[in-house]
């Protein structure tokens, strides 16, 4: 057997196990692969198997016999994560969020942070122990909520704000915590750090100058050989360069990973660089995620469950009602800013960071210490239940606010759309075209609150409850669409509505000729089949490419469509045209 001082080979084979077995496991399972990232660091950890290998000196192969060996890995995975997401952002979108992240950024970080020291001060807590605790639980995950929310969504994008103030904050937050210390540097600790915003300044300012200049010229030499080999390397290159230019002045390196991302979104590459180092930033997070496993002590947990339950949920309360009570004054919807408060509840991977410095300062205990290392470690493998619960608070939320909102409807609805995904969309961009009033229905609370963002009347509603269908007065209604992806549905709500508004348009999607033919018997005035209208359009886009004139086509395309609606109406028993589309016919005519 080989010596168990041998290189890190079995944490290789850990890590490698982990992405290749584990992970796919948990996704079959719908369960989020951040929670088996964190489990097999904790059973494959020195609290765990590891703690056994000088018995079965066989597990050696199977767990990380030197937690520390991957941490630089692990903080390479968080680096390459802050790239990815400058790659999405840019100059223009951020100087946009601004507010959001100099104004609630700050107030989220440093209101929870005073109130969590607050109540550490009241458990017993000297001041400036509270104070570095306090600021350290107020951080919350860059690394898990981000990958979880994104950046475009309202929830992303709220998140982020608050996230990027709290990395930029990290620096000055360890030297406030340095000059607090009992043998602190006093006014050199607050020059030190007046001497890293000076440093920090000057290295983000040469960052941005340099890389305009030379990132285009750099990337257009590597997409001209045509190797992805070359392309990978300038990617990595230039993000390790930054990272270490900010580090080297005192900041974060996440904040240089950032600003390189930043930089090379605004070139044409920025695709082609997101595709090529993604491989990578996934497996160096799943590390992070393997360290921050390794951080939870089972013994400690089961002897101190209640403590460290108790604990959690008091960071989680504060970090919640903080979070959302800003951003609802800061305008955002209440769906927005609760599922937003729910997913930034847990602290952070950076909170073990301040946590190593207030112990090495002397603000607190390494007792003390170790108790809230395991509470953030407890918090990020609790942030994707989080998530969820986020998620299903937002949604009843909305739910609850769109039905208060049914009664507010206004008397001159034009034209009711039930069913707001593209198709209700497209309906609703051509009736505005047209200067035509509209209202939108649909029962999903994602779809609406999308569609809102977008500029559209959508009200949230369940059409199959009978209540809100009469509510939506479609007796005074100029239209009714129905564009819903459900058959059976549909059929039912045109036979409803065409019995107590007999001289109502009804158009109605298909499915098919079928689907269309009962539409019909239920007393749709128009109904339109996928399946036609598909080869329609395909028939009409060969016809032009082959050199037909425009005209002719669109001529033979509805002569085309009038006779299979026909043939759908015979099959359906209906051969006599409609006399509401009849008289307007012979209105038109005369």
């Amino acid at each position: 057997m080989l010596a168990l001082e041998n290189t890190g080979f079995s944490d290789t084979l850990v890590i490698l196990g982990a992405a290749g077995l584990v992970i796919p496991a948990f996704a079959r399972f719908r369960i989020s692969p951040v929670i088996g990232f964190i489990l097999v660091g904790l059973l494959a950890g020195p609290a765990a198997l590891g703690a056994l290998v000088p018995q079965y000196p066989w597990l050696y192969y199977f767990t990380i016999s030197d937690p520390h060996s991957i941490e630089p890995f692990a903080e390479f995975g968080i680096i390459l994560l802050l790239f990815s997401i400058g790659l999405e952002l840019s100059f223009k979108r951020l100087w946009a969020m601004r507010a959001l992240v100099f104004g609630v950024g700050a107030a989220e970080l440093f209101g929870a942070g005073l109130i969590l020291a607050l109540v550490l001060y009241v458990t017993g807590l000297s001041a400036t122990g509270s104070i570095g605790l306090g600021l350290a639980l107020a951080l919350s995950s860059t690394a898990i909520v981000l990958p979880i929310a994104g950046t475009t969504s309202p929830v992303g994008r709220a998140a982020f704000a608050m996230l990027l103030f709290e990395d930029l904050a990290l620096v000055p937050i360890i030297f406030l915590l340095g000059a607090m210390a009992p043998a602190g540097a006093g006014d050199a600790g607050i020059w030190g750090l007046a001497m890293v915003v000076g440093k920090g300044l000057v290295t983000i300012t040469v960052l941005f100058l340099g890389g305009r200049l030379l990132l285009p010229r750099m990337f257009g030499q590597a997409a001209r050989t045509k190797s992805p080999e070359l392309f990978l390397a300038a990617s990595l290159l230039v993000v390790i360069t930054a990272s270490l230019a900010t580090t080297a002045a005192g900041l974060s390196p996440i904040v240089g990973a950032l600003i390189a991302g930043l930089l090379i979104a605004e070139t044409e590459y920025h695709s082609e660089v997101d595709a090529i180092t993604a491989p990578f930033k996934g497996l160096a997070l799943g590390v992070f995620l393997i360290t921050v496993g390794m951080q939870l002590d089972i013994r400690m947990l089961i002897e101190r469950w209640p403590e460290l339950l108790g604990a959690s949920l008091v960071v989680m309360v504060v970090k919640v009602a903080v979070t959302m009570g800003l951003l609802r004054l800061s305008g955002a919807r209440a769906g927005t800013a609760a599922e937003t408060g729910v997913l930034m509840a847990s602290p952070s991977e950076t909170t073990l960071i301040v946590l190593g410095v207030a112990g090495t300062a002397g603000l607190i205990t390494p007792a003390t210490a170790g108790f809230w290392t395991t509470v953030t470690a407890i918090g990020l493998t609790a942030t994707p239940l989080l998530a969820k619960a986020g998620q299903l608070l937002s949604r009843q939320i909305e739910r609850r606010g769109a039905e208060m909102e049914e009664d507010l409807m206004p008397h001159d609805i034009g034209t009711v759309v039930i069913g707001f995904g593209r198709v209700g969309r497209t309906v609703a961009d051509m009736l505005k075209r047209h200067g035509l009033p509209y209202l939108g229905v649909d029962a999903d609370i994602d779809n609406v609150n999308a569609a809102r963002r977008d500029g559209y009347h959508v009200l949230f509603g369940d059409v199959t409850r009978a209540e809100l269908v009469d509510r939506l007065r479609l007796g005074h209604a100029k239209a009714l669409i129905l564009t819903m992806d459900d058959p059976v549905l549909t059929v039912h709500l045109t036979r409803r509505v065409r019995s107590w508004v007999p001289n109502l348009p009804i158009i109605a999607r298909a499915r098919d000729a079928d689907h269309a033919a009962e539409l019909y018997k239920a007393g749709a005035t128009d109904a339109v089949p996928e399946t036609l209208e598909s080869s329609l359009q395909l028939s009409e886009a060969l016809l032009v490419d082959l050199g037909v004139a425009v005209g002719p086509v669109i001529a033979s395309v509805h002569e085309e469509r009038d006779k299979m609606r026909k043939a759908i109406k015979e099959a359906a028993g209906l051969e006599r045209e409609p006399r509401l589309r009849r008289v307007r016919r012979e209105e038109a005519e005369a």
